[in-house]
């Protein structure tokens, strides 16, 4: 599958060190070879970095190791292709405007008959994956729930939980999504996470040689937390989320959190 990494922070923080491990996986030690994309918040603005190319090949990917971008919200994806061909159109993560806001959304999984059983009306899917269709069918679904008013974040994130059980149902739905303020994660099958606060301690990446020794590089006050489908360290403690968990972060503290149903269906050979 498809590989998820996010970052959620109190103060803004360069991910340099995970994403120099979660890149490998693109196509060096991981088959995700079929494109990557990673985006950076800072204040209401975001930036973003996409490439088809496999992301251990990629020199924009060089690039974002060796530019310290600090953010307090970051999503990344690497893609192993099954819905929609090898292309900038169809590579995570994708990106919409809603309540003034941009939203950021990365999925790992696979989905069958999206086109069947998730209708759209307001967003239209840009690329032709099961991803982006189902983004686009969280967003009418808010659209059409709420109208032109957000909703409290507790309101708000019990009602996407909800619609991504819905969508889980049609195989598996690990996302992550943000509108630079809050990371949501919604877990179908796999996902981890791991917060780093003081004391900091000295952490080694699983895909790569490379170290670093948090100490040297925060302060007493710095929070940040880490989602990744699969642990990037060896010597740090990740916590496996449950199938049907979702959690909200905020600045790198969990905010909200709760439990649906999990409706896990082995999905077909390859997956997105």
């Amino acid at each position: 599958m498809c590989e998820l990494l996010a970052m959620s922070a109190n103060v803004p923080t360069d991910i340099c060190f995970s994403f120099s491990g979660l890149m490998q996986r693109g196509g060096n030690t991981g088959p995700h070879k079929d494109g990557w994309g990673i985006t950076f918040y800072e204040g209401k603005g975001c930036r973003s970095f996409k490439d088809p190319l496999p992301s251990a090949q990629s020199p924009i990917a060089t690039l974002v190791t060796q530019y310290p971008i600090k953010s307090e919200a970051v999503i990344c994806h690497i893609r192993q292709a099954n819905s929609g061909e090898v292309s900038l159109e169809n590579t995570h993560p994708f990106i919409r405007q809603m309540w003034g806001k941009n939203w950021t959304y990365a999925h790992n999984g696979q989905l069958a008959d999206v086109t069947k059983h998730l209708s759209l009306e307001a967003h239209i899917p840009i690329g032709q994956t099961d991803s982006e269709h189902a983004f686009c069918y969280l967003l009418d679904s808010l659209y059409f729930e709420f109208g032109k008013t957000e909703p409290s974040a507790d309101v708000l994130f019990a009602f996407i939980a909800k619609q991504c059980e819905r969508i889980n149902q049609l195989g598996v739905f690990n996302i992550t999504l943000t509108d630079g303020v809050h990371l949501f994660v919604y877990c179908a099958n796999n996902l981890n996470w791991i917060q780093r606060r003081a004391p900091f301690g000295e952490a080694s990446l699983l895909d790569a040689e490379m170290s670093v020794d948090f100490k040297q590089e925060t302060t007493d006050h710095d929070i940040v937390s880490v989602i990744a489908t699969r642990p990037l360290t060896g010597n740090e403690t990740w916590h496996k989320i449950k199938p049907g968990q979702w959690i909200v972060f905020k600045q790198g503290e969990i905010v909200l959190q709760g439990q649906e149903q999990a409706h896990y269906h082995k999905p077909p050979v390859g997956s997105f």
